[in-house]
């Protein structure tokens, strides 16, 4: 008897310690790669190399269609907070400072809370001030699982694989392979970019550090399978924003927004699955449905505000019919398009159709593929198909991604389309006003970020965003109404009737009057508006001085990056104020303003060097030439 209870009580030790060293609760582990759309063996890419990827698709869940933001920054907004970063604004603009309520927390600082230890290795640019330490137990180049030391707990992981990144496209950062490279003949070249050696050999350079990533994921699931972990682990990775080839990464066509997801649940876990391991599901998904997966997973409450839906978990919510894209300021350009993406079809709405695709962004330029797709519009070499990104834009697009993955054929004139048209405009109408879409305002507008922009009256967004889309319409028999909305109470309303006007051009004339009133606003942004308006009907000389007086400005960044946004697509017509652009950027202004890259001063400094013949026509070169 003595015997079986020493037995008995050894047996209950013995899994008192298994129980210890195996929490309840799945650790999770994000691995994701930089830049890249599905360019994957498991996502039908014939040319691609990616085994560990490919055996962990074939062993888990693919997502089809997972979509998110063109760029970086405001993907992890959406990731990190389960919201969209326009309903934060102004979150949706590349590398801004969204304004948050004081009770959003990222999601890990909700499984911190649980009991989880958090790891970040190592992004934590989510364009907000949401709190890091907070989130992560431990972030930075060295934060792993392996820095969890209490083995009761479970972890939540996250590593960036950087291999992939833009920049492993600029001259500077060619990577010695260890394997036999894919050659530039071999690769197949979209039919919206021109066929040059140059974008070749980008794309044959991107397939091979795909290829690298892929043995970096390879290694992170050897680590996890030598430190015991793998039967207890749930793995996620994903693309962190589509692209990086030439109209990819910034744009809202599917090369821009599409990215890869797979989820791998072991045995254990495999409850928590949507479905069955080898798995593809087609319904569309967003990274703002990440953290309530997430916490769902880990068998947490979703806290109400989070704007996306489980794909997982005990707390799995049907399935979206349609998700949603955004493209805002890209560095230090403005523009602005929204997307409505299904499980088929691709919705995109351009608020500016009268900027170009592609802008004077010095970053993306330094890759030699955009290089040569410049160099191929000013010899005139360009094709229809290959013209198109250098041209004004159409007000809307509709691309079939199950025939047209490349987003060159867009029906949303075709008759037969009418019916999907109408439902993905309702839908984005819907979204709209369902998160107070910040890129209706202007960036700097007091009416900015969640808390102001959700107050009760506090603008009507409805009525905004009907003017925004007549705006985009381009029509003349709206001018009227822009005219009107010039002298409204509302600051959006004022700024979108001065932007219909830049919009239509010489067709604004009958503006005139309306718009040299504008140029005394209150608001600095609906000032800078006018001004671009009166230089588009040939009557630059009043516009431009409000200008001057809008970029001296010291209390307000957004409106002095818009009027710095208009003199430096104005071109030559802004070389009478290059004097007072000069000392902007030389005096005290200058030094408030160069806190970041993307300050305001940055895009100033490129204008003056236009004027001032200092630009390689190659890495800033001037779309409106090229466009002819």
């Amino acid at each position: 008897m003595r015997f079986r209870g020493l037995l008995c009580l050894g047996l209950l030790v013995t899994l008192v310690g298994l129980n210890a060293a195996q929490p309840d609760r799945p650790n999770i582990l994000c691995l994701v790669s930089e830049d890249n759309d599905t360019f994957l063996g498991c996502y039908g890419d014939k040319l691609a190399r990616t085994p560990t990827l490919d055996k962990l698709a074939r062993e888990g869940v693919v997502y089809e269609r997972c979509f998110t933001c063109p760029v970086c920054a405001p993907s992890r907004f959406n990731i990190i907070s389960g919201m969209s970063p326009e309903t934060c604004g102004p979150a949706q603009h590349m590398r801004a400072q969204g304004i948050i309520p004081s009770w959003l927390r990222g999601f890990p600082a909700l499984l911190r809370e649980a009991g989880y230890f958090t790891s970040n290795n190592a992004k934590t640019d989510y364009n907000s001030p949401i709190s890091i330490k907070d989130a992560w137990t431990a972030q930075g180049k060295q934060a792993h699982w392996r820095g969890n030391k209490d083995k009761s707990k479970p972890f939540f992981s996250v590593f960036n694989h950087e291999v992939t990144h833009e920049s492993c496209l600029f001259p500077e950062k060619e990577l010695p392979f260890d394997f036999v490279p894919l050659k530039p003949s071999e690769v197949r070249i979209p039919p919206y970019q021109p066929d040059t050696p140059e974008i070749r050999a980008d794309w044959a350079r991107y397939y091979n550090h795909m290829l690298v990533m892929d043995g970096q994921i390879a290694a992170k699931l050897r680590d996890l399978e030598k430190d015991g972990l793998a039967e207890n682990t749930i793995v996620f990775y994903y693309g962190d924003n589509g692209g990086v080839l030439p109209r990819s990464k910034r744009f809202l066509q599917e090369s821009g927004v599409h990215v890869p997801l797979i989820v791998y649940y072991p045995p254990k876990w495999r409850h928590l699955a949507p479905a069955a391991p080898g798995s593809r599901i087609k319904d569309p998904v967003h990274f703002v449905d990440f953290a309530p997966t997430m916490l769902s997973l880990a068998g947490l409450k979703i806290p109400e505000y989070m704007q996306g839906r489980a794909m997982a978990g005990p707390a799995k919510a049907p399935a979206n019919e349609f998700v949603f894209t955004t493209r805002d300021r890209m560095d230090s350009c403005y523009d602005m398009m929204r997307g409505v993406a299904g499980s088929r079809y691709l919705y995109i709405r351009n608020f500016r159709p009268d900027l170009p695709y592609v802008q004077r962004l010095e970053y993306q330029f330094q890759a030699r593929g955009y290089q040569s797709w410049a160099r191929e519009a000013a010899a005139g070499r360009l094709t229809a198909a290959t013209a198109q990104f250098w041209g004004s834009k159409p007000s809307e697009e509709l691309y079939d991604m199950e025939s047209d993955p490349d987003s060159v054929h867009n029906l949303a004139a075709a008759p037969e389309h009418r019916a999907t048209l109408d439902r993905m405009r309702a839908a984005l109408l819907g979204q709209t006003l369902r998160i107070k879409d910040n890129g209706l305002l202007p960036e700097g507008s007091p009416l900015e970020g969640y808390e102001a922009s959700h107050a009760p009256g506090a603008w009507d967004v409805e009525k905004v965003y009907a003017l925004a889309c007549r705006a985009s319409d381009r029509d003349p028999a709206n001018l009227p109404q822009f005219i009107a909305a010039l002298s409204d109470p509302s600051e959006p309303m004022r700024w979108w009737g001065a932007q219909g006007c830049t919009i239509l051009g010489p067709k604004a004339a009958g503006a005139e009057a309306a718009l040299k009133v504008a140029l005394e606003d209150k608001s600095a942004a609906v000032v800078a508006a006018a001004a671009e308006a009166l230089a588009r009907l040939g009557k630059p000389a009043e516009g431009l001085k409000a200008l001057e007086r809008v970029i001296r400005l010291k209390d307000n960044d957004g409106a002095v990056m818009i009027a710095c946004n208009v003199l430096d697509r104005l071109g030559e017509i802004a070389r009478p104020s290059l004097p007072v652009m000069k000392q902007v950027f030389a005096g005290e202004a200058s030094a408030k303003l160069e806190g970041g890259k993307y300050a305001p001063t940055h895009i100033l400094k490129h204008s003056i060097d236009v004027l001032e013949g200092r630009v390689d026509a190659l890495v800033y070169p001037d779309p409106a030439k090229l466009a002819k």
